[in-house]
């Protein structure tokens, strides 16, 4: 009942290259699939970070459940998926004309005008624009040069020269309203 197989516990019974691989795999091709899915605005937390959450949290919990035969295939589990997202935010520090970890900002609004294609690619309907809009003090589109949706998701808006944004009421700390 108290003896433990320290061997078993902490010396691998596979292929830590193998382990290596298919976190490297799992991790690049989920990558990809979220880098280029519409970008939509997960409470400030990039799309990346979620990934690397749940890959974290799958990787240790098979680990301190036993499906592993050893700690340390969790572990190495675990820093493979680390280490690809660091790569991938240092390449894209080092190198941001590659837009790796967000795309570039996509224009939903051009000079008072709602660009529907880029919207469509988006999957953002009118209804958000303008909610987005409103929320930045602009009451109509005429009173909009430009709108984008940045590659966090954020929508940043530019009002034409003059027109000031209308003062957003506070909104209050327990109701959020």
């Amino acid at each position: 009942m108290f003896e433990v197989d320290w061997g078993r516990l902490f010396v691998p019974s596979g292929s830590l290259v193998e382990i290596a691989l298919r976190g490297s795999v799992i991790y690049l091709i989920l990558f990809a699939v979220m880098r280029f899915l519409p970008r939509r605005e997960v409470g400030g937390v990039s799309a990346s970070d979620i990934l690397v959450i749940v890959l974290i949290a799958d990787a240790v919990q098979e680990g301190m459940a036993g499906r592993y035969e050893s700690i340390t295939e969790g572990l190495l589990l675990a820093a493979t998926i680390f280490f690809w997202a660091t790569l991938i935010d240092v390449a894209d520090y080092h190198f941001p004309q590659l837009k790796l970890a967000e795309g570039g900002p996509t224009p939903v609004v051009r000079d008072g005008r709602l660009l529907r294609k880029h919207m469509a690619r988006q999957k953002v309907t009118e209804d958000e624009v303008m909610a987005q809009l409103r929320q930045h003090g602009f009451e109509r589109l005429d009173e909009v040069t430009r709108a984008y949706i940045e590659g966090d998701g954020h929508f940043s808006v530019i009002g034409k020269r003059g027109v000031q944004p209308q003062q957003q009421p506070a909104k209050s700390p327990t109701t959020g309203h």
